[in-house]
């Protein structure tokens, strides 16, 4: 199903009664990585649909706003978020617990600004988080593998003329906006990274990735985790060691989805409580 303003696709569940004790479906929102189809979402969707029966909200911003306009600084990205948000309540599950799930860079700037959303809009505040799940990511002004991600979105259907060109035009401005004179405009545009070092969201986060990863470093998503839980916020993390970026799912379906359902009845079992013992896996 999707909208004239939000290129997104839901997926309620099937009307067979619901198995949860507060007869509200948890709405699983999918943030997907710079580049990706809706198609590669929906393997995801069934983690949560299929036999979980919750509703499920898929979007991915488009790669150019990812990239360019972000790195500009421009927050090109927080209407979206704004709008994402406001879906629940056209859609009339705004009481329902919401997990997110997060890929990549690309995902985790849009959740972003929807936390920031989340703590300081009235009526979006109403909204009832009880957990996110991250995989690979987030990353922190990682050159390289930011240069490495753009690559993989332009190889196909770009001359290599014109790939080039836009690497080293992305390159040349990531360096000098994000890296040179980042200490002096970082009060007009924090980036996500270091922004959410002081995410205030109390509710548990769990950490997918891989010493594999050659798009994120795994050292920034371990310096996440460590921040938080010297905050003693629930946060948990899986190394899985050999998979490549957002690829954990493909290599080890089984796991990735077991592990993903778990940290979800967990969480929307816990809600009331935002227990710091959540599962260990």
């Amino acid at each position: 199903m999707g909208d004239s303003d939000m290129d997104h696709t839901i997926v309620l569940p099937e009307p067979q009664g619901c198995r949860w004790d507060q007869q509200r479906e948890p709405v699983v929102i999918l943030l997907g990585w710079a580049g990706c189809k809706d198609k590669h979402l929906a393997k995801y969707s069934d983690i949560y649909h299929s036999e979980q029966g919750c509703v499920v909200i898929r979007f991915t911003a488009a790669w150019r706003t990812v990239f360019f306009a972000e790195s500009f600084g421009l927050r090109s990205l927080r209407d979206q978020a704004k709008k994402l948000l406001e879906l629940l309540f056209d859609y009339e599950i705004d009481e329902n617990p919401i997990v997110f799930h997060v890929f990549s860079n690309g995902g985790f700037m849009l959740y972003r600004y929807m936390v920031e959303l989340l703590h300081s809009h009235r009526q979006l505040g109403r909204l009832h988080v009880v957990g996110t799940i991250f995989d690979s990511a987030p990353g922190n002004r990682n050159v390289l593998g930011s240069v490495r991600a753009l690559n993989t979105v332009l190889a196909p259907g770009t001359s290599r003329t014109l790939r080039y060109l836009a690497l080293l035009l992305f390159t040349v401005m990531v360096i000098v906006l994000r890296i040179l004179l980042y200490p002096a405009t970082r009060f007009l545009h924090e980036n996500h990274y270091d922004a959410m070092k002081s995410d205030p969201s109390l509710w548990p986060h769990l950490y997918l990735y891989s010493h594999s990863d050659r798009i994120i470093a795994r050292s920034d998503i371990e310096n996440m985790v460590a921040i938080r839980r010297r905050r003693r916020l629930p946060t948990q993390s899986v190394d899985f060691e050999t998979s490549e970026h957002v690829s954990h799912y493909r290599r080890y379906p089984e796991r990735y989805a077991a592990i993903c359902r778990s940290f979800l009845s967990h969480c929307v079992s816990k809600e009331s409580a935002f227990s710091s013992e959540i599962p260990s896996f």
